[in-house]
């Protein structure tokens, strides 16, 4: 467990406000929970807005209670609003980052700086959607927004998102897909609703599979760019402060918006999965509070707290270790970059030879592979959540993987390297189909042979020229091509080796080529290019971030069915299929404070045989119970994807239940659970180079 110092005294005493009415413009009615200073009535503050869909009365209820009232207790107005179909608030939420939350998040701002409390200076913080919509909204420029903290985002929706990577479907998209699919569904709470049932059938009435969408946009056009705040870098005047985890599928774009952005920046990337740093594992979790709350007082007060004085790019250079499914606690230390790019990190090159990684090309004819459609059971997942320390999301053991791979890999190293950067790979190859994809690891290889997954890559091959100029491969014809693998801090100890280790296959991390296929690799015609960083006596001087803190919340959720979580893989040999079972079920558990009894879970399942790429299958189910004194609410939601050589084939079905108990049982009364809405979606989508 992460210990948090709780802290019970503030400058400013904490008033909360439970729901907040906000009007729009267009009759919508949005909802906000607020923690304000006491005397920010007669004394006005700087504000800060947490903008998401995840419903702040039962969703984000516990993770709120860390971070607004600690805040508020410092001097600031915190606002928490459910965006519009969400939670309490009015209306349909029909998708990620559409421009209608943009225009509803400008007016969100304009309430807060004209409301008593307000002194008119406002800023935005979030994590993954509130990261992102922190960073769009500011690309809008309105005049109350002076600052934002980003977490775990990106300025890039197509290539660095949930969706593709190196335009290769990443399965993520579709388990997002569900989640969305099943959250949407869920009914206000009746307690600050009169109208909770008329708002809860609308929203069932108008659900619909987000996942059709994307499937339909396979390049990067006009759909992913829009949110894309990597067009136009300039258009952001607002303070960023960007932060990731180097086990969160997002920290490709904190050191790309330093090099990108043009307005006041920092960045920060722990070793954390996708939760807040103050939160997070691996650990070690950090005072993020504390260290926010400097950005906040220099930016929204005005105050010299000296944060833009510290260099600009801070991370954490992980060191090896025996890798798991789930790590508490990550080794390494904290490093820092004045700028970034840095001139203290320099290129070193590694040829793909084949006798394996060397400091000069030795030419030595075509090597030939293909990988089993198997490789990829030990990469994880791609966006690790770290739920409470147990979730097994992380890469493990990578023995198995590299197995079906070729592998290319260096002498012992006679000295200690690090690295901080995006690796990448060039390989000139063919391929004896016209479509195939492959997949990079580099990987630090013990004595032992214990091989630690350091960072990876996907690339579509048809899409070698870039997201938007997509062309099939010519069979047999050789092109050279590059592979860039994410961003990573990692110190390859003196006597380890480092891995190159190439697929054509990592399922169930992505989607398989439609097709099986050969790749022709020249050895000695590719190279490794490791971002080499030079150690430097200030390194030792790095102080470490003070331990985390929170606002002292007396505990309200009293746990009735404890959480489970597991993944496992099963090999069927009579049929040679590959199964891997996801089980992220939390329980249930009642929230004292508003009497509400809640139940969430899901799992998923992922099927392929070998030798059978179309054999590709996924299923997610996801459920959700409500429970208060005889009312009642349930909604269960199933997705399934299939393909074959020619098309996705997608079925959702959605069911939403009223009475009964909270877990479907009949109460005393003998009232049986009524099925108030229930519908199929069968959709065929067809690929594109994919």
């Amino acid at each position: 467990m992460i210990a948090i110092d709780e802290v019970t005294q503030f400058p400013h005493r904490v008033q909360e406000i439970e729901n907040a009415p906000i009007a729009l413009a267009d009759g919508t009615g949005l909802t906000a929970r607020l923690w304000l200073p006491a005397d920010a009535w007669t004394r006005p503050v700087p504000a800060i807005l947490e903008f998401l869909p995840y419903r702040k009365r039962d969703g984000t209820r516990e993770r709120d209670h860390l971070t607004h009232p600690y805040y508020a207790g410092n001097g600031y107005a915190c606002v928490r609003v459910d965006m519009r179909g969400s939670g309490e608030s009015d209306g349909i939420l029909e998708g990620e980052y559409l421009p209608r939350e943009q225009d509803d998040a400008l007016e969100v701002l304009a309430w807060i700086a004209a409301q008593p409390w307000c002194s008119g200076q406002v800023g935005m913080i979030g994590i993954s959607w509130g990261g992102f919509n922190g960073l769009q909204v500011a690309a809008r420029r309105p005049p109350q927004l002076k600052a934002v903290v980003t977490i775990a985002s990106t300025d890039d929706r197509y290539a660095d998102d949930i969706h593709y990577m190196g335009g290769v479907m990443i399965n993520d998209s579709m388990s997002w897909a569900a989640t969305m699919f099943a959250m949407n569904t869920r009914p206000p709470d009746p307690a600050l609703t009169g109208d909770w049932r008329r708002l809860w059938l609308a929203r069932l009435e108008a659900n619909h599979p987000w996942l059709i969408g994307w499937l339909r946009h396979q390049r990067r056009d006009a759909f992913w760019k829009h949110g894309s705040v990597c067009e136009d870098y300039g258009a952001i005047e607002a303070a960023v402060y960007a932060v990731g985890g180097w086990a969160d599928g997002y920290s490709n774009a904190v050191p790309r918006m330093l090099a990108g952005l043009s307005c006041p920046r920092k960045g920060l990337v722990g070793p954390w999965g996708h939760k807040y740093p103050h939160d997070a594992i691996p650990g070690p979790s950090i005072g993020f509070l504390q260290h926010a709350l400097q950005w906040w007082d220099r930016w929204l007060k005005d105050e010299e707290t000296g944060i833009m004085a510290q260099p600009a790019y801070r991370v954490w250079l992980e060191e090896p270790q025996r890798p798991a499914a789930s790590l508490a606690q990550s080794r390494g230390r904290w490093v820092e970059e004045a700028a970034w790019p840095s001139p203290n990190v320099a290129t070193r090159l590694f040829h793909l030879n084949a006798d394996g990684l060397g400091e000069a090309p030795r030419p030595g004819g075509v090597l030939v592979h293909r990988s089993p459609e198997t490789v990829g059971q030990a990469g994880g997942v791609w966006c690790p959540y770290g739920l409470g320390g147990t979730s097994p999301d992380l890469a493990i053991d990578q023995r198995g993987d590299d197995a079906g791979s070729l592998t290319f890999d260096s002498e012992p190293l006679a000295e200690r390297l690090e690295i901080l950067g995006a690796p990448a790979v060039r390989l000139a190859l063919a391929i004896d189909k016209p479509q195939g994809m492959v997949a990079v690891r580099l990987n630090d290889v013990a004595p032992d042979g214990t091989s630690w997954r350091v960072s990876y890559g996907l690339l579509n091959l048809s899409h070698r020229h870039g997201h938007e100029q997509v062309a099939a491969m010519v069979p047999g014809r050789e092109e050279e091509i590059v592979v860039r693998l994410n961003d990573c801090a990692h110190a390859f100890p003196a006597g380890h080796r480092i891995r190159i280790a190439i697929s054509t296959s990592y399922f169930p991390v992505a989607w398989p080529a439609p097709e099986a296929f050969h790749i022709h690799l020249r050895a000695g015609g590719g190279q490794l290019e490791l971002p080499q960083r030079a150690a430097r006596r200030e390194d030792a001087r790095v102080a470490a971030f003070p331990p985390p803190q929170k606002a002292f919340v007396p505990e309200e959720a009293t746990v009735l069915v404890p959480g489970r979580e597991s993944r496992h893989i099963e090999h069927d040999v009579a049929s040679g299929a590959w199964v891997t079972r996801l089980l992220e079920d939390a329980g249930s558990w009642r929230l004292e404070a508003i009497d509400l009894e809640c139940a969430d879970g899901g799992d998923a399942e992922f099927r392929i045989v070998e030798g059978d790429p179309c054999s590709a299958r996924g299923r997610w189910r996801w459920w959700s119970r409500r429970r208060r004194g005889d009312w009642a609410v349930e909604v269960k939601a199933q997705m399934t994807v299939s393909v074959s050589k020619e098309a996705f084939h997608i079925a959702s079905d959605l069911e939403a239940f009223e009475g009964g108990g909270a877990s479907g049982a009949a109460p005393a009364s003998g009232q049986r659970p009524t099925c108030v809405f229930a519908r199929s979606w069968n959709h065929d989508v067809p690929r594109d180079h994919l």
